[in-house]
C-alpha cells in the first residue's frame, strides 16, 4: 500500500508574502461562500469580489472553482494535522488512546466550525455526496506519518492499513451523526469512540 501522492490544485505557488497572502483571502472568501451558497452557485467571479482581488489573481492561482475547492481541502488538511500536533505536545508519548481522541476531537471540531469544511472535508465532498477514495487515503497516510513516532511504531504496511480502515470508519459514523444532528448525534460519536477503540485496541494495544 504506498502513499497516495499530495494533491496539487494550484496553477502558481505563491513566492511572495503579497501573493501568499492574496491565495489565503481567495481561499477564505471560497470557504464563506461555499456556507452561503453552495458549490453549485459558486463562481470565480464572485470568490474574486468577496476576496477583494482582481478575478485574474483568482485565475492565477486556479483554472476553475472545483481546482480551488480540491485547495481548500488540502488547507484543511494542513490545519488539522497541524491541531493534532499540537494537542500530542502535551499528551504522554505512546499513549494511542489519547492520539485517537485528539484525531477525532480535531476533525470534529473543524466539522462544526471550519468555513465550507461540511462541503469540502478534505476532499471527498465535492460534487456533493461523491465518495472518492483518495482524500481518506491521504488522510491515513499523514496520520500514520504523524502517529508512528508517537505511539512507537513502525510506518509500515499494515500500520497504513490499519489508519485507513480506522478512517474510512469514523467518515462514515461522523458524516451520519451529522445527518442525524447539526452539531454531530453525541450518541453516535460515542459509539465511534467506543468503536475504534475497540478495533485499534487488536492492534495497538
Amino acid at each position: 500500500m504506498k502513499p497516495v501522492p499530495p494533491a496539487t490544485s494550484l496553477r502558481k505557488a505563491p513566492v511572495q508574502r503579497r501573493s501568499a497572502e492574496r491565495l489565503t483571502r481567495i481561499l477564505d472568501a471560497c470557504a464563506d461562500l461555499l456556507d452561503e451558497v453552495g458549490y453549485d452557485e459558486l463562481s470565480t467571479r464572485a470568490v474574486a469580489v468577496r476576496a477583494g482581488v482582481p478575478i485574474g489573481s483568482v485565475y492565477r492561482f486556479f483554472g476553475n472553482k472545483r481546482q480551488m475547492a480540491d485547495a481548500l481541502a488540502q488547507r484543511n488538511l494542513e490545519r488539522f494535522t497541524e491541531r493534532v500536533t499540537e494537542r500530542l505536545k502535551e499528551a504522554p508519548k505512546g499513549d494511542w488512546r489519547t492520539a485517537m481522541d485528539a484525531v477525532l476531537d480535531e476533525y470534529l471540531a473543524m466539522k462544526r466550525t471550519a468555513p465550507g469544511f461540511s462541503l469540502v472535508d478534505f476532499g471527498n465532498q465535492i460534487p456533493v455526496g461523491a465518495r472518492d477514495a483518495e482524500p481518506n487515503h491521504r488522510v491515513a497516510d499523514r496520520l500514520t506519518d504523524l502517529l508512528a513516532a508517537y505511539i512507537g511504531r513502525t510506518p509500515d504496511e499494515p500500520l497504513r492499513r490499519t489508519f485507513l480502515v480506522a478512517v474510512e470508519t469514523a467518515d462514515a459514523l461522523v458524516h451520519l451523526s451529522f445527518r442525524m444532528a447539526p452539531e454531530g448525534d453525541e450518541e453516535i460519536i460515542v459509539e465511534t469512540r467506543e468503536l475504534l477503540r475497540a478495533y485499534l485496541a487488536r492492534v495497538l494495544d
